[in-house]
């Protein structure tokens, strides 16, 4: 069966529909913070009339027709013929959903969501006041643009340039450009020929009559030419950067075929350093530079799918914006660490939770303005949304300035619930981990947001499934702390490589705090099989990775055995025995997929320059699988007070 020709076309489209898509919503989110940037509707209304011009060659007439008429009402907005309220704001993000359910109806062949028409019903009906061809501005003439070349008889005549300039500016002359032509050279150089040439801009209102009366007697002594200025971008804006689609398995390939080429060229230097080469031979100092452009190219390779978070901030900002609408609360989003790149795929997977750590935040932490007011504190709560790269994985921070976690509730919910015995209260950090539960909800009334128990275990299951984990903390009266934490795949990390018995380990250079030998004085054990080093009058916990990981015996703690210090996502400290510490290297993270799950203290794997596979060592994993009992606790503080 002949294949159809309009097929690959047509997919194109489909694929240019996500990109404007994506530009109509970070647009939005742009424009509800800045309704004054007007560029933004612009940016707005050509994406969407971009889908609608190549749904019309594609025969698709309801999503012409919902196109036309989202078209119409964001032309009202940008001339300025209908003013940008919150109510409206609220509509266009609602209509920029119905528009994108219209593409993907579109894309799978299905009916239109006519349930969608109500949203531009309502649009058309806040903008029907301001539909009157009589209320069209004018169009706006563009701004002069002068060019002024003095020829040497104007010097010759006693005339200063400086004066004419000066009397430019008097007129509102602005962005005053001075070319110099000095062709040939210095040496070349002839002071009697003119070489200076001005250029400047002035406001559209301007008179040409009065430009052309300061020149009135030198105007036949220099080259004047006084014009429009043709429309182009606004001043620091650029044009369209030139982009190229290519297939996501494309670049997936191209990664992988780059983290293999890191591999070579470890054991490439590997078998180099073995065969005696010397330090200064060419062929030392040739593998220095392949190994500078392996490490150029990984880096080239990985920005093509990395990118910025920002754009699933933006789409955050609405998110706040429509729940707090909802609960009647007022609520702010401030984002942090907008340009932390990551994976183009987990930024799509990662929309959904937050999206319910968000509308958990406003609608559970957040208080009422009167309730706020009331405690002394701002009426208008705070959420802080933070992205940044630490100790080799990416964390993602979302803050509230809210009532915090009301314990005593969830402890109560949870005894009755079976989910921890009466009369033995757990500590804080373990009530918090209770709203994870399946099904667990502090809500007595079922609403659009809350009370079926969904939410936190929903995001949960998502941040797992992304190969994370999340965690909690929180204060009464202060707020609370959600902390995602992912790790980096598809990257080349830089590690220590160490030695545990006889396997080779690799630790995150970035959670290496110092290296020190382990005193054996320094030793204080707590019970239950927990060990403490004491440093500079403080306690850290103290681990024997190789006995830990299940390599080796745990190993008595004599003097002289080598100790990290490593430093976790919540800025907490941990001590780390090691047998040795052979290098750093820079190392491809390789993923553990397969039937391997979950390995406690493990994040990923690598392959080293000799061949060997080496696991990489997750030190976060390690103290958060580590809980002291009550009576450890008693023992450390105990410790703690010598």
């Amino acid at each position: 069966m002949p294949q159809d020709p309009l097929a690959e076309i047509r997919a194109g489209f489909f694929l240019e529909c996500e990109e404007l898509l994506e530009t109509l919503r970070d647009g939005l989110a742009a424009l509800a913070a800045d309704t004054t940037d007007r560029t933004r509707i612009d940016t707005i209304f050509r994406a969407v009339h971009s889908i609608k011009g190549g749904a019309g060659a594609f025969g698709l007439d309801p999503l012409v027709g919902f196109a036309h008429r989202y078209e119409a009402a964001l032309d009202l907005l940008r001339t300025g013929r209908a003013p940008l309220t919150e109510a409206l704001l609220r509509l266009l993000d609602r209509a920029g959903d119905a528009l994108e359910d219209h593409v993907q109806a579109a894309q799978r062949g299905d009916p239109p969501p006519v349930e969608r028409e109500s949203i531009l019903a309502e649009l058309q009906r806040q903008l029907d006041p301001f539909m009157r061809e009589d209320a069209a501005p004018k169009p706006q003439a563009a701004s002069w643009e002068l060019d002024f070349t003095p020829h040497g008889a104007l010097y010759d005549n006693g005339h200063e340039p400086l004066y004419l300039l000066r009397a430019l500016r008097e007129l509102g002359a602005r962005d005053v450009i001075c070319a110099a032509d000095v062709g040939g050279g210095l040496i070349a150089f002839d002071p009697a020929r003119p070489a200076l040439r001005w250029t400047l801009t002035l406001p559209a209102e301007t008179a040409e009559a009065d430009m052309r009366e300061i020149f009135c007697f030198v105007e036949d002594l220099c080259t004047l030419t006084i014009s429009r200025a043709r429309a182009g971008p606004a001043p620091g804006e650029t044009g369209p950067v030139p982009t190229v689609r290519v297939d996501l398995d494309r670049i997936e390939r191209l990664m992988n075929l780059v983290g293999e080429l890191v591999i070579n060229q470890a054991m490439l230097a590997q078998s180099v350093t073995d065969s005696g080469a010397q330090p200064n031979s060419p062929v030392m100092t040739g593998l220095e530079s392949f190994t500078k452009l392996t490490r150029e190219i990984q880096e080239s390779v990985m920005m093509i799918r990395a990118q910025p978070v920002k754009p699933l901030f933006q789409r955050m900002s609405r998110v706040v914006r429509e729940t707090a609408a909802s609960t009647g609360k007022q609520v702010r989003l401030v984002a942090l660490g907008e340009a932390t790149e990551i994976d183009r795929t987990v930024i799509e997977r990662l929309a959904e939770p937050l999206t319910h750590l968000i509308r958990n935040a406003v609608d559970h932490g957040i208080e009422p303005p009167e309730v706020r007011s009331g405690l002394g504190k701002a009426v208008c709560g705070t959420i802080t949304l933070t992205a940044q790269h630490q100790s080799g994985r990416l964390m993602i921070e979302l803050r509230d300035d809210g009532a915090g976690i009301d314990r005593d509730k969830v402890l109560t919910i949870a005894v009755r619930r079976g989910l921890v015995p009466a009369g033995s209260p757990p500590p804080d950090s373990e009530i918090d981990a209770l709203l994870f539960s399946p099904g667990f909800s502090t809500v007595t009334e079922i609403s659009a947001l809350s009370g079926r128990g969904v939410g936190l275990d929903a995001v949960r299951t998502a941040i797992h499934g992304l190969g994370g984990r999340i965690g909690i903390r929180s204060r009464p009266g202060e707020g609370t702390v959600f902390t995602v934490s992912l790790p980096l795949t598809l990257a080349v990390l830089d590690g220590m490589i160490v030695r545990v018995g006889e396997e080779t380990l690799v630790i995150p250079l970035s959670a290496v705090v110092e290296t020190a030998a382990l005193s054996a004085q320094n030793v204080r054990a707590i019970g239950a099989g927990h060990t403490v080093l004491e440093l500079r009058g403080g306690f850290l916990p103290l681990f024997d990775l190789g006995a830990e990981l299940g390599f080796r015996a745990p190993r008595r703690h004599d003097d002289g055995g080598i100790i990290l210090l490593t430093r976790h996502e919540d800025e907490s400290r941990s001590a780390l025995i090691v047998d040795a510490i052979l290098e750093q290297r820079q190392v491809v993270i390789k993923g553990l997929h397969g039937g391997c799950g979950p390995i406690h203290g493990i994040s990923a794997a690598t392959i080293l320059g000799d061949g060997r596979v080496a696991l990489i060592v997750d030190p976060t994993d390690l103290l958060s699988r580590r809980r002291l009992s009550p009576h450890d606790m008693a023992m450390q503080d105990e410790c703690d007070g010598h």
